[in-house]
């Protein structure tokens, strides 16, 4: 079979871009906007802006600074609690994300994934699917629940244990220093896509949470 006339190899090839150009164009255009979320999201800082909402084993912490705060009653529920190998703790870590003023692009996380450390031992991990919009600017914070059986984690006392649910999320002057392993995860034209390694949020020195910005998730 002979060659083509250059004439129809021209027809044949311009309808050929006329149905590839588009598609070309569009994963381009993706591949852009793509780009744009990722270098806004990696500019974003992430820090842990404190705690609240604490109880362990059921029992408020946001009075309390030590063991001896506690009453009969709470006492003889801790005591409980930790004979049973179940002192569960609940509390709220808040994580304030800052997009740069001079970051000209929002950014819009759609999941998080993390590990939480306390003094330096890795915990409990958890995945927050909710989206947040991160403006340029605007500092959000994004709340974290967390609950964990300190005594999978944790020796010692009802007092022990008490002390330091309390420097986590209670009234205690004496701060444990907690952090976050955390993976971020953006929404782009082709679906959400991760970190390629963790990130470490450090946590300041922890308390209660005090005035900041927060944000509604996305519905």
């Amino acid at each position: 079979m002979g060659a083509l006339p250059f004439s129809e190899e021209l027809t044949h090839m311009t309808k050929w871009l006329r149905r590839t150009l588009p598609l070309f164009m569009v994963a381009t255009l993706c591949t852009c906007a793509t780009l744009r979320q990722y270098a806004a999201l990696r500019q974003v800082a992430f820090t842990l802006a404190g705690t609240r909402e604490g109880r362990i084993a059921g029992i408020p912490l946001e009075r309390v600074r030590s063991y001896s705060d506690l009453s009969n009653t709470e006492i003889a529920r801790l005591a409980l609690a930790v004979a049973r190998d179940d002192v569960p703790f609940d509390f709220q870590v808040d994580v304030r994300a800052e997009n740069p003023q001079d970051n000209k692009t929002t950014a819009r996380l759609v999941r998080l994934s993390w590990s939480l450390l306390i003094d330096d031992k890795e915990t409990i991990t958890g995945v927050l699917d909710t989206a947040y919009v991160l403006p340029p600017g605007e500092p959000v914070v994004i709340p974290l629940r967390m609950r964990l059986n300190l005594m999978d984690f944790f020796d010692g006392s009802a007092s022990d244990l008490l002390e330091l649910a309390a420097g986590l999320a209670g009234l205690n002057a004496d701060p444990t220093r907690i952090a976050l392993q955390a993976t971020p995860s953006i929404d782009t034209p082709v679906g959400p896509i991760a970190y390629p390694t963790p990130i470490t949020i450090v946590s300041r020195t922890v308390g209660v949470s005090g005035s900041g910005w927060t944000a509604a998730p996305l519905p």
